[in-house]
């Protein structure tokens, strides 16, 4: 737990009490700090309670003796609503902050690698943790992926915070500065709480606030925002800008694609066997993070070494299963079409299981990757809408669950299978319809296709 006593005599309201805010009350009475503790749900009130909190509706205190308000980066604070606490922190003229705020207060003398961007950033910020710590440096990983900021262990000088933080967690933030800033990639999200494009990338923007001469910006480019926003930053004097490409040479930059990257200096890295890497974005995730840890002075050969350890993350195109020559792949983190292009652009031959509560556009974006698919298998709410997106250019079926897509898929492919194939869990969709999240999804896929006959576990245990 980070040690807040650097913040002895102040006073915060703590609104929305999940990982973050919890780790957030506990850390501050660790510190003997006072703070008012509120959200709307019963449970997580009593967990504050007992944590040592005061736990009194916002909206009957007096503000005057607030240092500020600490907010779950799901609350808003400005768009679409302001929440209520917001408007009156704001009207009472007291800062809106995170727990990532409160850990750069705290760990001043730290190193501090953020990472963002609309896709990526939980596989890039994992991969440069598992690097590092396999170079033996002290590292610790967390804010919007795993840890909670303020359940992190201190660090001190010397130490390293990797941080994926989230358009939320960005504009709410006022002293932190990233001595190494990654910006991987736009694309339009979020856009109910930002505004419009142009809010969602000027919050994204904010992780390179604050950075200074002797400061670096990894910034990937297969974009315009992001292109615009490289050019912005490398006319910053001081300021290392390490441009990332695909497929093409840039100058103090890296070139990469699926399996390969190229250095600035021409130095080649080959991680094509490298199985939890997949695809071009996964390439541009890797070379995001060589970029990184060369900066670190981290050994390249520790780097390459570090790559072909990575475990890879839940959910993320994770490889699960094999019966003969197929793969059973779990991609339920990929709820738009965006997401799924990814997984469907990184192998051939795939059985492919989607559908949810669809994301506007549904899977018409996708038609460029139909000749890679063998069959769709399609269920949840859905299944109409996309049963008619891929009338005449898809052979599919209506599955309705997820089991009963697997048992159809499976059958199918080790019927029909030629080769090696994969059967991909990758829904385009939402989970709420038939899941609590996208990980109750994941999981239970998982378990499905380890319980087929003859399967081989691959991957971690859980």
């Amino acid at each position: 737990m980070i040690d807040l006593a650097v913040l002895e005599g102040s006073s915060f309201v703590v609104l929305g009490l999940a990982r973050s805010g919890l780790a957030t009350v506990r850390a501050l009475k660790a510190a003997g700090i006072e703070c008012v503790a509120w959200d709307d749900n019963a449970a997580s009130r009593e967990a504050a309670a007992q944590a040592g909190a005061r736990v009194t509706d916002p909206a009957t205190i007096d503000w005057a003796g607030i240092t500020a308000l600490v907010i779950s980066p799901g609350i808003p604070s400005t768009l679409p609503v302001p929440h209520p606490v917001a408007v009156a922190a704001r009207a009472a003229g007291k800062p809106i902050i995170c727990d990532v705020e409160l850990l750069a207060r705290a760990q001043p003398e730290a190193t501090f690698v953020a990472i963002t961007g609309t896709n990526g950033k939980s596989t890039t910020t994992a991969l440069i943790g598992h690097i590092l710590q396999q170079a033996g440096l002290r590292c610790q990983v967390g804010g919007n992926i795993g840890r909670g900021a303020l359940d992190l262990d201190p660090l001190g000088k010397g130490g390293l915070y990797v941080l994926e933080l989230s358009s939320y967690q960005l504009e709410l933030l006022q002293t932190f500065r990233a001595n190494v800033a990654v910006w991987l990639n736009i694309t339009p999200d979020h856009i109910d709480r930002h505004g419009d494009l142009a809010g969602y990338v000027a919050a994204k923007k904010n992780i390179f606030a604050r950075q200074r001469a002797g400061d670096c910006a990894v910034i990937g480019v297969e974009d315009e925002p992001s292109r615009e926003v490289e050019r912005q930053i490398a006319a910053r004097p001081g300021i290392a800008c390490i441009p990332v490409a695909l497929d093409r040479p840039v100058a103090n930059g890296i070139s990469y694609r699926a399996g390969l990257l190229v250095d600035a200096d021409g130095y080649t890295v080959d991680f094509s066997d490298v199985l939890t890497l997949p695809g071009d974005h996964n390439a541009q995730n890797a070379a995001c993070a060589w970029a990184v840890c060369r900066w670190l002075d981290v050994p390249r050969e520790t780097i390459v070494a570090g790559m072909k350890t990575y475990a890879g993350l839940p959910h993320r195109q994770e490889r699960v299963a094999a019966v003969g020559n197929i793969v059973y792949i779990n991609d339920s983190k990929a709820t738009n079409a965006d997401a799924t292009a990814r997984a469907l652009s990184s192998y051939d031959d795939i059985y492919w299981i989607l559908g949810g509560q669809a994301k506007e556009g549904g899977v018409a974006p996708l038609a460029s990757y139909f000749d890679r698919i063998r069959h769709a298998f399609l269920i949840g709410e859905a299944t109409e809408l996309f049963a008619g997106q891929l009338e005449g250019n898809l052979p599919f079926s209506r599955c309705g669950d997820l089991q009963s897509a697997l048992d159809a898929a499976h059958a199918m492919a080790q019927r029909e299978a030629k080769g090696p194939a994969v059967v991909l869990l990758s829904p385009a969709c939402a989970s709420w319809d038939q899941w609590k999240s996208y990980e109750h999804r994941g999981d239970a896929f998982r378990a499905m296709a380890r319980a087929l006959p003859g399967a081989e576990i691959l991957g971690r245990a859980a």
